[in-house]
């Protein structure tokens, strides 16, 4: 696959993404359920906002500022923004855990009580492990975020197994949209762990893996 290619399945896998992305905030807040879903639906927005930001900062690469420049621009909003949303699907996690555990409410409280104390922990182990010696903030930005993000997807697919087998007890079913948001946020966490170790040996950001990523955001949307 050639590198203009690429970048084109890109470009157009993320315009497709963002047009999703706008439908499903449109579809949260037309049945009034931002109470429920806010988190997700700050998720939603930020990813949309980036999205838009970062084809445009493409689109002007080499015509308003000068190729470095731009990859500075690029880098910091792309971190950013990946650090935000990592926060806001974590919170979004913690909403549907919510939700997920209103029928038990005996074990409502302590689940949650569990669940605050698990994620403040692999938040503070994530960003301790992002400290080493001799590293820019370049190095840092990137270590720290890709922690962040590793720890939010285990948490997320840790709630997706727990959704799976108690979801009779709850009273709830798989076509519930518990289950469906749960099950999305899943495919995105799954998608973003194998990125994670892709990163680590390819410093690219364009190549074959960020088109199958761009494809399991779509489909992650839609579901």
């Amino acid at each position: 696959m050639t590198a203009t290619l690429t970048a084109t399945l890109i470009r157009t896998l993320s315009c497709i993404e963002f047009s999703v992305c706008v439908a499903v905030l449109y579809s949260i807040l037309a049945k009034k359920q931002w109470r429920d879903y806010w988190a997700l639906a700050s998720f939603l927005a930020v990813r949309a906002f980036s999205t838009v930001l970062l084809i445009a900062i493409k689109l002007v690469d080499g015509i308003w500022f000068t190729p470095h420049t731009s990859y500075k621009i690029y880098f910091y909003v792309y971190w950013s923004s990946f650090a935000i949303e990592s926060i806001l699907a974590l919170i979004a996690v913690y909403c549907i855990f919510r939700l997920a555990m209103a029928p038990l409410k005996g074990l409502q409280s302590l689940g949650m009580l569990v669940f605050r104390w698990a994620a403040a922990i692999s938040v503070a182990v994530a960003f301790g492990s992002a400290f080493a010696p001799h590293q820019d903030g370049f190095t840092f930005t990137i270590r720290a975020v890709t922690e962040l993000q590793r720890t939010q997807s285990i948490l997320t697919l840790c709630l997706l197994l727990f959704v799976c087998f108690a979801i009779r007890p709850m009273g709830l079913s798989f076509s519930s949209r518990i289950f469906g948001v749960s099950l999305g946020l899943g495919m995105m966490a799954t998608a973003n762990l194998v990125g994670s170790a892709w990163f680590a040996g390819n410093k690219s950001m364009a190549g074959t893996f960020d088109v199958v990523n761009g494809i399991v955001a779509c489909a992650t949307m839609l579901t």
